[in-house]
């Protein structure tokens, strides 16, 4: 990267270091954080590096373990870092079936172990890929830091044995800032520990939030209302982030998301984004003034998705009926090849709207489960001008223009974005000032609907 300071031009990396990872008790995290800045005053560069911050980070992330576990077959529970007995026998079934020490205890072997199997299961077609090891982590902190100088705080609970909590104490310079030569700084804290033991250092946590400035959590796992660290964050933050795509459970967690919103818990789900173009077309084939009224003749529609995750489908519905002002009424499932939600809606005037929500195997997954495919809204009146199909580009319409009877439908694709990436999304999410007031009114509906 090159940086200009004056007239002089000079050459920098994108990331400086300034001190690496180093262990530290949690009583001197501030005071190893003071010390750095004051030892890196200046840089060889002759940039000197001021200390910034824009917002508070916190991410949960548990290590992988229970994921690898569900996705080998061996655990149904939720993934959340936290050691229940659930997760014991989990352990202990998987340490049986490859013959090592039966302790109920995790370790650095059983998990290279596990990744070892998923990924041989992956490769035989025993198993679909759910798990990215790389799909987040220290590279979104990354690139979050890259853009918004912050403090970035991320625990990590581990299934092994309480040992206490280990920290990490770093800062890295990501940001130049052109005009005066100064290197922007971000700071990184990581908590590595059981969740007991995370829990048990819960006022530590809080109070390593910089109190006067946005405070986001990150949620990367399952949506544990009654664990006391969780409780004691949404009491701090000014935002809990969530990506209902990774939901390992997708119903179960979008309702107690829904729940959490009730609760008038500050919520922002980033999958609820990725819909963003789904929601514009749909709207915009309504817009020429002789479509506008014909929305209210909709009576059918369909929604495919990628077979594994119905969240998108579902706040897709919710929308649609938050606007429409449709009640849920019923909800009948069919599992099979296709995973089918057959819902009932009425109208305030009593019209009966049938929804469908399909969940459809697809030979070439996306990186994001469970996205939409594609979509179509229907009449019982063919006489009525409101057919409207959207798909994605990469799938085509012929299913859904297949039986289109009398009706001429109007047909779009929606072009796939690139601002898809969790790092993406999320940066863009933590530079709003305030919650999506539609997305608040869509779980209303979405809660109802998943709740049939």
């Amino acid at each position: 990267m090159v940086v200009n300071i004056g007239n002089t031009e000079i050459n920098t990396t994108p990331m400086v270091a300034l001190q690496p990872p180093k262990d530290v008790d949690l009583e001197a995290i501030e005071e190893e954080l003071r010390r750095i800045w004051q030892t890196h005053s200046s840089t060889k560069d002759g940039l000197a590096a001021s200390r910034a911050s824009s917002f508070t980070l916190l991410i949960y992330e548990p290590e992988p373990t229970q994921l690898l576990l569900a996705a080998l077959g061996f655990y149904s529970g939720p993934i959340d870092g936290i050691k229940g007995p659930r997760t014991i026998s989990a352990i202990k079934a998987a340490q049986k079936a490859y013959g090592l020490p039966v302790t109920g205890a995790a370790n650095s072997e059983l998990l290279e172990r596990l990744q070892r199997e998923y990924e041989t299961s992956v490769k035989a077609g025993k198993i679909k890929e759910t798990y990215s090891p790389d799909s987040s982590g220290a590279g979104i902190a990354d690139a979050i830091a890259a853009t918004n100088p912050c403090r970035i705080i991320t625990l990590c609970p581990s299934l092994g044995e309480d040992e206490g909590v280990k920290a990490q104490v770093s800062a890295y310079c990501p940001v130049t800032k052109k005009t005066s030569g100064n290197l922007i700084c971000c700071e990184y804290i990581t908590l590595i520990g059981t969740s007991d033991a995370l829990e048990r250092i819960g006022g530590v946590i809080t109070e390593l939030m910089i109190p006067e400035l946005p405070k986001y959590v990150w949620w990367k796992a399952s949506l544990d209302q009654d664990y006391p660290l969780f409780q004691r964050l949404m009491k701090v933050c000014d935002r809990l982030i969530v990506d209902s795509s990774i939901f390992p459970q997708p119903e179960k967690e979008l309702l107690a998301v829904a729940k959490l919103i009730e609760d008038n818990v500050p919520v922002a789900d980033l999958n609820w984004h990725r819909l963003a173009p789904w929601l514009e077309l749909t709207a915009e084939a309504f817009d020429p003034p002789e479509r506008r009224q014909a929305v209210w003749e909709v009576d059918f529609v369909t929604i495919d998705y990628e077979k594994g995750n119905p969240s998108q489908a579902f706040m897709f519905l919710g929308w649609l009926a938050s606007r429409l002002h449709w009640q849920p009424c019923s909800c009948e499932r069919e599992e099979g090849d296709y995973y089918l939600h057959k819902i009932t809606l009425q109208t305030p005037e009593g019209k009966t709207i049938s929804a469908e929500l399909a969940g459809t195997p697809v030979g070439n997954p996306g990186k994001v489960l469970g996205d939409l495919i594609g979509l179509k809204l229907s009449s019982s009146n063919q006489q009525a001008d409101c057919c409207t199909v959207l798909c994605s580009e990469t799938t085509g319409c012929m299913r859904m223009e297949a039986g289109g009877g009398a009706q001429s439908c109007r047909v779009q694709q929606v072009t796939s974005l690139a601002d898809q990436e969790p790092e993406i999304l999320l940066s863009q999410e933590l530079q709003r000032w305030g919650l999506d007031g539609l997305y608040l009114e869509t779980m209303t509906v979405t809660k109802q609907l998943l709740q049939l």
